[in-house]
């Protein structure tokens, strides 16, 4: 008979559901094999070590803690001496909504802003917006959403003092809801003053300061010329 690869007693590739904070072992075993067979396991691309006592004929690995981050990854075990002779197990994660994202932002009165609710869950969360403990009325050309499977995004064009408030991005699952408040402040808009003018006004009042001072001293020389001149005298014969 052939040789036959088996992962947990499965003869072809399976989905192996799971946990967070568990472990899961997987056992390789060659079946029907009439030699001492050498086997080889993968996590998604890279080998994994083993012991020269756990590689041959029969394989053990154990995957603890398991981690959200670990939903979608695979283990393959192969055949030594023919690779194309495999299994493999993809790890089905599920978990509670994990959200994340900047808790408090300002903004300037007139600008815009975007707030990212950064989400993680499996199976995949409903998503929904609400300001102030209501849902929140998107209007047009004001108010924009974007989402992928990792964000939920919402952007708020040419901001009001009206749009202060606590938004909270809600993540529904069937597992739980959960709820992450973002604050956001308006501020009132900066008064920019250009420095041009103040500049230009400076260099007017500079100029009239300095030609105010040169005609006054000519003015000044001019006095100075008179009085040094000696007064002139009348001679009688």
């Amino acid at each position: 008979p052939d040789v036959i690869l088996t992962v947990n007693n499965n003869t072809q590739n399976f989905v192996l559901q799971t946990t967070p904070g568990t472990s899961e072992s997987l056992k390789c075993a060659v079946q029907n094999h009439s030699q001492a067979e050498e086997l080889l396991w993968y996590r998604k691309n890279g080998r994994v070590d083993l012991k020269a006592e756990n590689k041959i004929n029969s394989s053990d690995i154990c995957i603890y803690p398991i981690r959200a981050d670990d939903n979608g990854i695979t283990f393959t075990c192969k055949l030594q001496r023919n690779e194309s002779m495999s299994i493999s197990v993809i790890l089905d994660v599920t978990y509670e909504p994990i959200l994340g994202g900047t808790d408090l932002q300002t903004a300037e009165e007139g600008s815009s802003i975007k707030l990212d609710c950064n989400v993680k869950a499996n199976p995949q969360a409903q998503m929904m917006w609400y300001k102030n403990d209501s849902v929140l009325n998107l209007e047009k050309n004001h108010h924009q959403i974007y989402q992928t499977s990792e964000l939920f995004q919402l952007s708020i064009s040419k901001v009001l003092k009206s749009d202060n408030g606590t938004y909270s991005c809600h993540a529904k699952s069937p597992l739980k809801l959960e709820i992450k408040d973002f604050h956001l402040i308006i501020e009132d808009k900066k008064i920019v003053i250009p420095n041009e003018p103040i500049i230009a006004a400076a260099v007017v009042v500079t100029c009239t300061i300095l030609f105010g001072l040169i005609a006054r001293r000519e003015q000044i020389i001019k006095l100075w010329d008179l009085s040094s001149k000696p007064n002139s005298s009348t001679v009688g014969l």
